[in-house]
This record gives C-alpha cells, structure tokens and sequence, in this order.
C-alpha cells in the first residue's frame, strides 16, 4: 500500500491521475476498451465535501432524515415528561443555591456518599472567584444519581439549603416528532 502525505492536499493533476489510473485498473479487470469520453467523466466526477456515502439510507420513508439519538433509560413507550434524561457520558445533576464560599472538595464529599461522582463542575465568578451558586454534579449509575437527589435535595451544605434536580429531563408526551394531530394547517 502506498503511504499518502495527509498534511498537504494532492493538487488537481494528481487527484486526475488518481482518477484516470483507477479508471485504467477497472478497464483491466472487466476486459473492455477504454473510451476517451469515460475517462473524461471519471476525471469530472470528483467528490468533495464530507463523507461519500449514500444519504439515501438515512431516510426515512416520507423523506424525513434520521438523527441519531439516546435511547431511553427504561423500557419501551413513550417517555415520562419530567423524568430524568441521561446525558451522553452520565446522569448529571443540577445543583442549586450553593454558599460562595463552597470548594470542589465540598460537594464532592457531601455527593460521594451516594455512589461514585464522575465529574463536578463549579462554574466561579471572574470577579470575586467565588462560586456562582450552582453546580453540576455527574454520575455515571441512575440509581446513584437518584439516590442523591432523594437525599440531598433541600438538605444543607455549609449552612445553606440547597436544591437538587435533574439536569437534563425528557419532554413529554407530543414534542415535534410525537404523535399526534395537531400542527400546522
């Protein structure tokens, strides 16, 4: 296999040569002569932009496009609204009314005892380097997250209520690709 240069684009002849050696290669191979006017079209017919595949496939029948998406936390049906949403690393937690004297350590400490915190974010102020008040608090297990939100939401941390919740909740029941009959007219 040839070693290709990714650092420096192949100019327009080499990318013709490229062209018109692959067309050459597959004349070979099925044995027919080569006309001047395919080679011609091989050459044309670059491709650039992103990826080369078939966006045929990623439609659904009435010609929507399918998106990717997080499957549900539970079992099948239509989602709770209000039930909590697992975020693309974990289940994160939404922290409220945090003393601006409060350390990293703190919360880490205060939400460790409920399972194993993966990430905690204490967004500080640039002016007084005091914490804003709120923090997001990340678990990888639901049953953890849960747990601490059942126990630590309106508890105190450094003498101050805090409140818990889920950072990320699904919709409920009719969002834009829920069923159902109203819409436009």
């Amino acid at each position: 296999m040839a070693d290709l240069d990714f650092t420096v684009a192949p100019e327009d002849e080499e990318v013709e040569d490229l062209a018109e050696g692959e067309a050459m290669e597959e004349a070979e191979r099925s044995g027919k002569q080569l006309d001047p006017s395919d080679l011609r079209n091989t050459v044309l017919a670059k491709r650039k932009g992103r990826g080369f595949r078939d966006t045929s496939r990623d439609e659904e029948p009435g010609g929507n496009v399918r998106y990717d998406s997080l499957e549900d936390g539970g079992g099948g049906g239509a989602p709770a609204a209000g039930a909590p949403a697992k975020s693309i690393e974990g289940w994160v937690l939404f922290v409220t009314g945090l003393h601006e004297e409060a350390q990293e350590e703190d919360v880490v400490e205060a939400f460790s005892e409920y399972g194993d915190v993966k990430n905690v974010y204490l967004n500080l102020d640039r002016q007084t380097g005091y914490v804003k008040g709120y923090a997001l608090i990340e678990y990888a297990v639901e049953k953890e997250a849960r747990e601490a939100v059942k126990a630590l939401d309106k508890s105190k941390l450094l003498d101050q209520e805090i409140r818990v919740t889920w950072a990320f909740v699904k919709q409920g029941g009719r969002g834009r690709r829920g069923g159902g009959g109203g819409g436009r007219q």
